[in-house]
């Protein structure tokens, strides 16, 4: 875990600048063309599962999870994480992580779902999801969908179209 005096809470309206230059530094213009954004498109992420990340009043990272529909029942697309390039490797993204999973659980969400690099999220309890299984409505590597059960055995009963929740 990072030493620096960090601070994570919700996101708050006034955040939203700001996040929104660490995603255009981070992922660029070609975000807006990923499958995973097309689903939280025009969908407002979940206030009570979203945070952020400061160092003193400077902004570091932040984490957004969004309702979705998986196989006509709810679950949550989380992403995009997103940590300042000046501040990797401190273990804030880790953090952001995980005050996110456990929300999401005090909840009663029983599934989070996202597209992302298996290796890192692996530490998190996150899998491939089977080919096939459940569909996203654009293309994305099939090793990179992947789902965290927060409920043992409720990935086996979803089955079908990934959807906006609207």
């Amino acid at each position: 875990m990072t030493s620096l005096p960090l601070t994570i809470r919700h996101e708050l309206p006034a955040d939203a600048a700001a996040i929104e230059r660490l995603h255009e530094r981070a992922f660029g213009p070609g975000r807006f063309a990923r499958t995973a954004f097309r689903l939280r498109e025009g969908v407002p992420p979940d206030a009570n599962l979203t945070f952020a990340a400061h160092v003193g009043t400077f902004l570091v990272g932040s984490i957004r999870v969004t309702p979705v529909s998986a196989g006509g029942n709810t679950a949550l697309m989380l992403g995009p994480l997103t940590v300042d390039p000046a501040f990797e490797g401190r273990g804030i993204g880790a953090a952001l992580m995980n005050r996110s999973i456990e929300a999401a659980r005090a909840a009663g969400y029983d599934l989070i779902m996202l597209v992302g690099d298996a290796p890192y999220y692996a530490r998190f309890g996150f899998r491939p999801i089977p080919p096939g299984q459940l569909v996203l409505p654009g293309p994305a590597d099939p090793a990179r969908f992947l789902a965290l059960e927060l409920v043992e055995g409720v990935l086996a009963q979803r089955k079908g179209a990934v959807m906006p929740y609207r």
